[in-house]
């Protein structure tokens, strides 16, 4: 009986530490590693207006997020000022948000505007960045992908 006793105990302590540590991946598109934009560098998209990939030797934790980057100056960048380079919408698809759902995004499709970046979705039947451009008002998109943002930032949708 005893025996039984701990395994649920370590059963319901392993439940709890899932769900409070899975709060956290709300409103971030992570890995199960807690690493941001699939490893990609939020300078090289924000400063560069590149896709780049980091790597591990360069990385900085802002919020318990991980965020990669190619070089030290990069990194030396992104801690100074992280809030600058956080991608729109905790990383999410920008056009799914619009649209009232979190997708992950490939991290080469991107556009950098006003000092942001919105990463979007790509795959064989739909091109998330050519609908957004292909409505020709990125204002309008913002202000509704914004609003939606301040309701499913908190959900797993």
């Amino acid at each position: 009986m005893k025996t039984i006793k701990n395994i649920s105990i370590l059963l319901l302590t392993a439940v709890f530490m899932n769900t409070a540590f899975a709060q956290d991946k709300k409103s971030y598109n992570i890995d199960n590693s807690n690493i941001a934009l699939q490893g990609y560098s939020p300078v090289s998209y924000l400063d560069l207006g590149i896709a780049q990939k980091g790597i591990k030797e360069h990385k900085s934790e802002h919020d318990k997020v991980v965020y990669y980057f190619t070089d030290a100056e990069q990194k030396k960048k992104f801690d100074k000022n992280p809030s600058k380079y956080l991608p729109q919408y905790g990383g999410y698809c920008a056009f799914g948000v619009y649209a009232g759902a979190k997708f992950r995004p490939d991290p080469n499709k991107f556009i950098v505007k006003d000092g942001k970046y919105f990463l979007y979705l790509y795959n064989l039947e739909l091109d998330a960045q050519q609908l957004w451009l292909a409505e020709n008002n990125h204002s309008k998109l913002v202000n509704k992908a914004n609003e939606n943002w301040s309701k499913l930032k908190n959900t797993y949708n």
